[in-house]
């Protein structure tokens, strides 16, 4: 099986090869169209600033590449909000392939921005969550984050609902990070690998 992890300067690339290299699965880093076409799987992973990220994707081609492909395809982190239509960061268009607008979360005094650390998975409904449970936790890093809608697969709470995993077609994406999230992000991850 091949699988491209997609290399747009994106942070998080590192953690994400090595755990699919802990699965026992070869993984290349590229921006090749050609690569990227021909691969069984693809991943998207990002950390960073949307503004940025949008720009390198476009000045790599990927911005038209990214939304024709049709085999399965995980987002990770920013990898999921860049596949949204538009982000109150800086004011940026993204790749609109899910309908939905990335939000800046409220800050309060419970409630520091950025959303960091262990959270719970609640309402999972998706084949990416098989053999986890409700309540199973995983590990955030986000001040931006989807609204829930038709395209939601998994919540979270901050203070309220939001996308946690999302999923149009052949592209899934989760907004934490399965490298970081240990036995939980193992076992989502090997369930993509399955799809």
């Amino acid at each position: 099986m091949e699988i491209a992890v997609i290399d747009y300067k994106g942070g998080n690339v590192q953690s994400v090869l090595f755990a699919l290299e802990r699965l026992g699965v070869q993984a290349t880093l590229t921006s090749d169209e050609e690569v990227i076409r021909r691969a069984d799987k693809i991943l998207f992973p990002g950390e960073g600033e949307a503004a940025s990220a949008m720009s390198e994707l476009r000045a790599q081609g990927l911005d038209r590449l990214l939304p024709t492909l049709t085999q399965p395809f995980l987002g990770i982190c920013l990898g999921m909000q860049l596949l949204g239509t538009h982000s109150e960061e800086n004011d940026t268009e993204l790749l609109n392939i899910l309908p939905f607008e990335v939000k800046r979360f409220p800050a309060d005094a419970q409630h520091k921005v950025p959303h960091m650390g262990w959270n719970t998975l609640q309402r999972l409904r998706s084949p990416l969550f098989d053999g986890l449970n409700a309540e199973d936790y995983v590990y955030f890093v986000h001040s931006y984050y989807a609204p829930v809608g038709d395209y939601t697969i998994a919540e979270a709470e901050y203070p309220a609902p939001f996308s946690a995993a999302v999923q149009h077609r052949n592209f899934y994406a989760v907004q934490f990070h399965t490298e970081k999230s240990g036995p939980v992000g193992t076992r989502i991850l090997e369930n993509f690998l399955k799809l």
